[in-house]
């Protein structure tokens, strides 16, 4: 009679580790047939799956990227079979950075509300779980070193003191939510308006109230997934986003997520922001869209990646030029209190504003971040927009989009090719 362990030793050598080119795919079928009768290595079984993870923790990965890459390669059941195994595997650590806390806390929040309402995928047999939990352990096993975005849990982690979210980002995130969910565009209006004055100041705001408390900030860095279908315009509304708010993105096409770095409130913009910019597109391409269908047009593929090219090329224009007026804004209101009788505490001790070396040294900070991180990367021009009125509609819908600031430019309407866009090697 085989241990537990030896059942699954034996299972994994054919399913996980044998060459299917030889064995011709059979080694998935012996290895779920040696789980499926017996039950009692199922205890076992888990406990590699944990394992598993760990070793994904200790190469770079997150639980978030790998329920999202479990969700793209393979099915539903084994995207809840993983957040089963990262919540328990979860539990043997005392503390965890905060952005890691949060994606434990949605992974786990998701799957109960899948069992609460009945949606969690349910085995009718063991050989159908065994064959399940071996799929996505040799997803697992394959799973590539990447670069770390944060401490591996259970080591030491600083926590800040646990104050919740900002109030300002909770205005922000609150008032978008009203825009994107609103089907009056004046109340939109209205509502994105006051976002994007608050979130346009509350980088600089963060920037100058580090510099004066001598708090010692450095950049960090997160993961963004970049999904398919229209994969490339998504990340270069991400870039786009990213650039505007003094971060940077690197796309790794092959696993389908951004890395951004920046400090650390300027990553939260940019989340709210992406997400809030990609909805609004994603709206404004299906109106348009069903305009062209009306019209007897079906060349729907070639529109939207036209339509999402253009919005993100001019999201990117407009984004650029606001991030710049506020910037000025703010050093003229800086200068004018400094001109005042008695100064003002943020002069430089040559007489200059704070505000322009203090980003200009946070620019240069995030900077060496990435290229320490990413010293091998390559740029590529962006090309393929084969569909003028996806262009044209594209642009219209980006003008018409809220970006912070507020402020819209004037951009050329021509198709030519997007700016070089930063991708990882082998992408």
């Amino acid at each position: 009679m085989p241990t537990a362990q030896g059942t699954v030793d034996g299972a994994f050598a054919a399913a996980l580790y044998a060459d299917p080119a030889v064995d011709g795919g059979r080694g998935l079928d012996t290895g779920a047939s040696l789980l499926a009768a017996d039950p009692a290595a199922d205890t076992e079984l888990r406990g590699r799956g944990e394992r598993f993870l760990r070793r994904a923790w200790e190469r770079g990965w997150q639980p978030a990227d790998v329920v999202r890459l479990v969700r793209r390669d393979l099915d539903e059941p084994h995207a809840c079979l993983v957040a089963e195994l990262i919540t328990a595997e979860a539990v043997r650590y005392e503390r965890v950075a905060p952005r890691w806390g949060a994606q434990l806390t949605e992974i786990a929040a998701d799957l109960e509300a899948d069992r609460g309402a009945g949606t969690a995928p349910r085995f009718t047999d063991r050989f159908s779980y065994a064959t399940t939990a071996l799929e996505l352990y040799r997803l697992l096993v394959g799973l590539p070193a990447i670069e770390a975005v944060g401490p591996v849990p259970g080591t030491p982690v600083h926590l800040p003191v646990a104050d919740g979210e900002p109030r300002m980002l909770t205005r922000i995130r609150a008032l978008l939510a009203k825009a994107e969910a609103t089907g009056f565009p004046e109340e939109a209006e209205a509502l994105s308006a006051k976002a994007q004055e608050l979130m346009a100041r509350h980088s600089i705001d963060e920037a100058l109230l580090a510099d004066r408390a001598h708090r010692g900030d450095v950049p960090a860095a997160c993961r963004i997934g970049v999904d398919a279908p229209y994969e490339t315009a998504k990340a270069i509304l991400l870039d786009a986003v990213a650039s505007a708010n003094r971060c940077q993105s690197v796309w790794n096409s092959g696993l389908g997520f951004s890395t951004v770095v920046g400090f650390e409130p300027d990553l939260e913009v940019v989340e709210l922001l992406h997400t809030s910019l990609l909805v609004q597109g994603t709206a404004a391409m299906t109106r348009a869209e069903a305009a062209q269908r009306a019209s007897g047009r079906r060349r729907t593929k070639t529109f939207r990646q036209s339509f999402l090219m253009a919005y993100a090329h001019r999201i990117g224009e407009r984004l650029a030029s606001a991030a710049e007026q506020v910037t000025a804004d703010v050093a003229g209101a800086e200068a004018a209190a400094g001109a005042g009788p008695g100064g003002d505490s943020t002069r430089t001790a040559g007489g200059g504003g704070r505000l322009l070396p203090v980003l200009a040294a946070r620019e240069m900070a995030v900077a060496d971040r990435a290229e320490r991180m990413f010293p091998r990367t390559v740029r590529t021009r962006v090309r393929g927009v084969s569909d003028g009125e996806g262009w044209a509609h594209g642009t219209a819908a980006a003008d018409r989009a809220h970006v912070p600031g507020g402020g819209r430019t004037r951009g050329g309407g021509g198709t030519g090719a997007a700016p070089h866009r930063r991708l990882r090697p082998g992408a």
